[in-house]
């Protein structure tokens, strides 16, 4: 089962983007399944989360941040891809008017580059109409099932020879060709090539590097997050929500952070005040509604991460992974993107953070 991500979120007070809508590929012919529509709304962002590094054993009431020097990146072998810009072209940082993104530029069958969002929470490429129209499509006949985060729709698909990214190489394979949700870029790169491969985020100064893994550990002054790959390629690690035991999806396609209903069950303990509602809108232009609630702190290895919202619901994603019994959370880029530096090792398993300067203590 193949997956693709993007989905916007339409809270009462304003419109911002909070992608997941994992896209599952099925066979032809399997029916529509949607949710009930909803009116747009103006739009709005979301605050940034902040988060510091915890030590494993600190003394009593007090919190330490990583080592006070800045490390030095090493220099990257040839082979990889290396994006920089003057301004924020490809990664942006996470702020209290933006949601930070991670597009790379992608060649498919020797034309663009293309800005496609790299997700890691989609096992399956795909691409935008107008994106579709570049490449050169004839009108192809053949669809396929994308199953998304809040229902599922037949859509056509393009035969292309080859997709190229720094190290990655992949094809020849069929993207489908998906409502253009991305907030500007024109499709979406998929996990499908990420195994063995380590990307590197640079918020700061909006540079992507893409190459193999050698296995290099973390610098100092990051932070360790181990995770382990599951069902779709989804990288998943173990957090706790105000202190409830939980499983997250780290997904750098989604624009915000979702959590299914068993962790709001068990948050519900401490019912938040502040709840409102907030309408998803996913890659298949189906809309479901969810509660958007300021979250408890969330600990993800040794990060302790306050200012988070999470949007609540039954999401159709939710089922379709049976990922509904246990306390789930999906990960997205309102809180990866208020790191430094981001680095996902498929290799080593690993992800690794640098903490912005204004939240190290």
């Amino acid at each position: 089962m193949n997956t693709i991500c993007a989905l916007a979120l339409r809270p009462a007070t304003g419109l911002f983007l909070a992608g997941l809508a994992a896209v599952a590929l099925a066979a032809q012919g399997s029916p529509r399944n949607a949710a009930s529509p909803a009116a747009a709304s103006p739009g709005a962002a979301v605050p940034a989360a902040t988060a510091t590094a915890v030590p494993t054993n600190p003394a009593a009431g007090t919190i330490a941040g990583p080592a006070p020097e800045t490390p030095v990146l090493q220099s990257p072998p040839l082979d990889e891809l290396v994006v920089e810009g003057a301004e924020p072209r490809f990664v942006a940082k996470t702020t209290r008017d933006h949601i930070g993104r991670i597009w790379a530029p992608v060649l498919i069958d020797g034309k663009g580059p293309f800005r496609l969002v790299l997700d890691t929470g989609a096992n399956h490429s795909a691409v935008i109409p107008s994106t579709a129209a570049v490449l050169g499509s004839q009108g192809t006949t053949s669809t396929t099932v994308v199953t998304g985060f809040t229902g599922s729709a037949v859509v056509p698909t393009i035969p292309v020879s080859k997709m190229e990214v720094g190290d990655l190489l992949m094809g020849p394979t069929s993207l489908p060709v998906v409502a253009d949700v991305f907030g500007g870029a024109q499709g979406v790169l998929g996990n499908e090539g990420l195994a063995g491969k380590r990307i590197m985020a640079d918020f700061s100064h909006d540079r992507l590097v893409i190459a193999r893994s050698h296995g290099e550990p973390g610098a100092v002054g990051f932070t360790v997050v181990t995770f382990r790959v599951i069902e779709g390629g989804l990288p998943e690690c173990d957090v706790r929500v105000g202190g409830i035991h939980a499983k997250a999806i780290i997904d750098t396609g989604a624009q915000g952070t979702v959590g299914n209903l068993p962790l709001q069950e068990d948050l519900m303990r401490h019912p938040s005040r502040n709840t409102k509602r907030a309408d998803i809108v996913g890659v298949t232009l189906d809309v479901q509604t969810g509660d958007n609630v300021p979250a408890p702190q969330i600990e993800m290895g040794g990060l302790t991460i306050t200012g988070v919202h999470i949007i609540f619901g039954d999401m159709y994603l939710f089922q379709h992974y049976h990922l509904t019994d246990k306390p789930v959370l999906l990960i997205g880029m309102d809180l990866l993107g208020s790191f430094d530096v981001l680095i996902i090792d498929y290799r080593m398993h690993e992800m690794m953070v640098r903490l912005s300067r204004p939240s190290l203590q």
